[in-house]
């Protein structure tokens, strides 16, 4: 049976897998930035339980916050809503 380590890092590396597929298939932007920044912070607490702190730091400080601000006020600036584009 896996100890508690094993399971913790498995449970982190599914939710960041699954909150990168969100950040992929979700139609509204907001949306789409938040899981994006969600799935940097969950693959800073996997570095940080792989014994990288130095990389965890650098994944928390560009993509969750960085990134993810950097994409919200782009959004806010542009308007913020979106137009549904007809084919």
């Amino acid at each position: 049976m896996p100890g508690p380590d094993v399971i913790i890092i498995l449970a982190t590396g599914i939710a960041t897998v699954v909150m990168a597929l969100v950040a992929i298939v979700q139609e509204n932007l907001i949306r789409a930035v938040i899981a994006f920044a969600v799935s940097s912070v969950c693959l800073a607490i996997l570095f940080f339980l792989l014994a990288s702190p130095f990389a965890a730091v650098l994944e928390l400080v560009v993509g969750g916050g960085l990134v993810a601000v950097l994409f919200l006020v782009a959004l806010v600036l542009a308007g913020g809503e979106e137009e549904k584009v007809r084919a």
